[in-house]
């Protein structure tokens, strides 16, 4: 399973990856794989204000209806209208093309770095 090195990791499995001012928010690798096929996704609108934690979103598949957790508190400053028309992205590329919204960042939640978030992923395996 990947878990890239270039972005910070919340225990929700969303990820979080700053450039500058703003973050770019989408869901883990495990949690795509653990949801099934993604068929519909609900984001925050752009000009919305979220807080770190707190739920800011829906993601629907065909196996269960999850929340979107914000992994930063800021002001949505765009949406991946790709997903939003072809929700299966998220499935098919988590880490690229299938990423969800971006927030220009005011406070970051609580983060877990690469390898807290695969220790993580091994604890709840075992």
């Amino acid at each position: 399973m990947s878990i890239p090195t270039d972005r910070k990791y919340t225990r929700d499995h969303e990820w979080l990856k700053i450039d500058g001012a703003t973050g770019r928010v989408g869901l883990t690798d495990y949690a795509a794989q653990a949801l099934g096929d993604v068929v519909y996704v609900d984001l925050p609108d752009v000009g919305a204000e979220i807080t770190a934690g707190m739920q800011c979103g829906e993601i629907e598949s065909t196996k269960s209806v999850s929340d979107l957790v914000a992994p930063a508190s800021g002001r949505v400053s765009g949406t991946n209208a790709d997903v939003i028309d072809a929700p299966e992205r998220v499935n098919a590329d988590p880490y690229g093309d299938g990423w969800l919204y971006e927030v220009e960042v005011k406070a970051e939640g609580d983060l877990l770095s690469p390898e807290e978030y695969r220790d993580l992923l091994e604890s709840q395996d075992a």
